[in-house]
């Protein structure tokens, strides 16, 4: 089994940092729903501003909030404005990895989507790995580095 990228939110803005609550992530659950991430489940979160790393679980917040708050210890690791990239990921034999499709949005300062994006990757005609960025329309994007299958 290998641990695959299911859904991405690349770039959303931190709202807020609430170090006295119980510890979590809060978030738009229309972000959520969008990006395939469910309540409860464990995300790694990675600051663009710091190189900061962590892992906790997603709680919803309130619908069309727009909302990406830190609690707990995790807000020790982000502060209001700061970028990161949330991401969820699901376990699978790499057999599937061509079925796996995972939908990736951007944002802009406001935490309004800018982009819907997904991965997708398939295998050529000598049985290599590629990769490629599908926009919603799901036209592919240039992809700067491709990845040989060993």
């Amino acid at each position: 089994m290998r641990k695959l990228v299911a859904g991405k939110l690349h770039g959303i803005h931190v709202t807020e940092a609430n170090l006295n609550y119980h510890g979590s992530i809060t978030l738009d659950p229309d972000h959520c729903e969008e990006a395939g991430i469910l309540p409860m489940e464990f995300v790694e979160i990675w600051n663009k501003n710091s190189g900061d790393r962590i892992s906790t679980y997603v709680i919803l917040g309130e619908r069309g909030s727009r909302c990406c708050i830190l609690n707990g210890a995790a807000a020790r690791t982000c502060q209001p404005g700061d970028q990161v990239i949330i991401c969820n990921s699901v376990y699978l034999d790499e057999s599937r990895i061509t079925s796996v499709k995972p939908k990736v949005l951007t944002f802009d300062e406001n935490n309004h989507i800018r982009d819907r994006l997904s991965y997708s990757v398939g295998v050529d005609a000598e049985g290599r790995y590629t990769f490629d960025i599908l926009d919603q329309a799901q036209n592919a994007l240039p992809v700067p580095l491709m990845v040989s299958r060993a």
